[in-house]
């Protein structure tokens, strides 16, 4: 874990204050701790609903004490902010008043941390490091990581491909992390306390509908994938006890008696406690691989060996390291660009930690990103070295349905599933109304019941024909992914240190003029200077985008390719 995390640094070195300067910028940030929130995405785990309007859906009635609950067990992400300290039907928000604090940033080190600290004691919010990296490791840990031993599949079948796997595993992680950086880093210039407001602050108004809409189209990913991973989950478990269903019958039937009635649900507060389930599920899931793997139970001669499929029994040749070269890999990175979806997620952990300065958010996001690499590689090399290329799109569709340590892995993995599907569905058809331009009051309770009705018969449907969650991931990765993590962040970063250079140059602002908040946003970005380590490292942020688009690029023919043939 401590070489994952060195790499993580290195990469995120990149964030720290340009010049070793002492920059001091005013922010608004949160005087309180703000309400939980879950994410509705395949990584992530609170989710940044400042796109969709929050008076859909009707939440508990006073802010908590927590700073982020809640989860997604996937990676996927569309992030909206489900606050469970707003109630429906008010004119007015009932969230805490926002406050303007000084947001230091300084060199990354202990004394200047300490200094820091003491200089902005209230700066930020409540959350302290560790609460905030269990936090984010919660976030970005999901069950999309059960996928990435069919990743490597695509390129090798000799347990050496792992080598060339982990390397990418770590070198993604590390790009994802500084775009999440990147964000924060946006948030700071520009005062900013949500993904839209930083998009705007930097970007402008005009275009949101651009992250928007990828939100959205994410988070009709994340549904899909769910329903595609609770089909074979408890289709696996209905054979365990003896009941031997189809994977069509088993979908509609947990469709009808679980999901719907849960989407249906118009408070969605009372899922919250379920979402450490995820974590907890993945924890117990990487022991039981570990000691699969160690006993061979499913090598020829082992106690599953005979019970798993034919297709699914492990299965290798000679294809390594070597095969990493193949343009298949591109199916892992685009893959991996969904396992690490928490983007959206990023303005709330910058604004919700404690002390909030930029050495220390960076911090936060290093140690997470690089434990979760650690688990990744760990996770992903189990997988692979037990089955080789029959690694299925869901690793634990490999494991015999009377292997009860595994049983018991399906339970954690769709107990989660199920109470947080209705979060990522709420976020779904939230934006998709939103994409219509159906006003908020006239969104009732009929027109939600038909929508949610419709909407999951859709999804439901699809699930039913595309059976290859590998696909799913990693063309959602491809497509929505990699804008999310590598291009948005650095059109932000860019379109911030613009303004930055503009507005120490000239003193009339035509946004400004109407819209008050712009003038605010402008003269606090004035008070920072455009260096030459800012502007050198736009075009390294601006190259980094680059490279994701020409990953998805690749990645997306790859994996059509892999589901179409030739």
């Amino acid at each position: 874990m401590r070489f994952a995390t060195l790499i993580v640094s290195a990469v995120c070195s990149l964030i720290s204050a340009p010049g070793g300067g002492h920059i001091r910028v005013n922010a608004f940030t949160l005087s309180s701790p703000s309400s939980p929130c879950t994410c509705s995405c395949f990584s992530h785990d609170c989710l940044d609903r400042s796109w969709m309007p929050r008076s859909v859906v009707n939440h508990s009635s006073g802010p908590t004490k927590k700073s982020i609950a809640g989860r997604s067990i996937i990676q996927s992400h569309t992030h909206q902010n489900y606050n469970y300290g707003q109630i429906q039907g008010q004119g007015k928000s009932q969230s805490q008043p926002l406050r303007m604090s000084s947001i230091a940033m300084e060199d990354d080190n202990e004394s200047s941390d300490t200094d820091a600290s003491k200089s902005t004691s209230t700066s930020g919010g409540s959350s302290t490091m560790p609460n905030h990296i269990f936090n984010l490791v919660k976030s970005i840990v999901g069950a999309g990581v059960l996928s990435l031993p069919a990743g490597i599949s695509n390129f090798g079948n000799a347990p050496s491909a792992i080598v060339p796997a982990a390397i990418l595993i770590a070198f993604i992680g590390s790009l994802s992390a500084y775009g999440f950086s990147l964000i924060g880093r946006v948030c700071a210039y520009t005062g900013s306390n949500s993904y839209k407001e930083a998009w705007e602050k930097s970007v402008g108004a005009k275009s949101s509908i651009i992250p928007a809409a990828s939100c959205t189209f994410k988070t009709v990913c994340a549904t899909l994938a769910y329903s595609m991973i609770l089909a074979d989950t408890f289709r696996a478990l209905f054979q365990t006890v003896g009941f031997p269903l189809s994977r069509t019958n088993t979908l509609l039937g947990v469709t009808s008696t679980l999901l719907l009635p849960l989407c249906l649900l118009k408070n969605l507060a009372s899922l919250a406690p379920f979402s450490l389930l995820g974590i907890i599920g993945m924890l117990y899931t990487s022991l039981a691989m570990t000691v699969r793997y160690l006993q061979g139970a499913y090598l020829p001669g082992g106690k599953f060996f005979s019970q798993t499929p034919a297709s699914l029994q492990p299965n290798f040749g000679s294809i390594g390291a070597k095969g990493a070269l193949s343009p298949s890999s591109f199916i892992l990175i685009c893959m991996l660009s969904t396992a690490y979806m928490a983007h959206f997620n990023a303005p709330k952990f910058y604004t919700e930690l404690k002390n909030n300065t930029l050495p220390r958010f960076n911090k936060v996001v290093t140690t997470s990103f690089g434990i979760s690499i650690a688990f990744f590689v760990l996770m992903a090399g189990l997988g692979f070295c037990t089955f080789g290329s029959a690694s299925s799109g869901l690793i634990l569709n490999n494991y015999s349905n009377k292997d009860i340590l595994m049983a018991f892995s399906r339970v954690a993995v769709a107990i989660s599933i199920v109470f947080s599907y209705p979060l990522a569905f709420s976020g779904c058809r939230d934006g998709v109304l939103d994409l219509a331009g159906v006003p908020p009051e006239k969104r009732n309770n009929a027109l939600l019941d038909k929508v949610t009705v419709t909407m999951l018969s859709f999804i439901t449907f699809l699930a039913l024909k595309v059976k290859d969650l590998s696909f799913v991931l990693s063309f959602g990765g491809a497509t929505l992914g990699n804008a999310l993590i590598y291009v948005y962040p650095a059109i932000m970063f860019r379109a911030a240190v613009k303004k930055m250079k503009a507005e120490t140059t000239t003193t009339n602002n035509q946004d400004g003029e109407d819209n008050p908040s712009a003038i605010d946003n402008e003269s606090k970005v004035s008070q920072m200077v455009a260096t030459k380590s800012l502007k050198r490292e736009v075009k390294f942020a601006l190259a980094n985008a680059g490279l994701g688009i020409a990953m998805g690029g690749i990645g997306a023919r790859m994996a059509l390719k892999s589901v179409l043939g030739g």
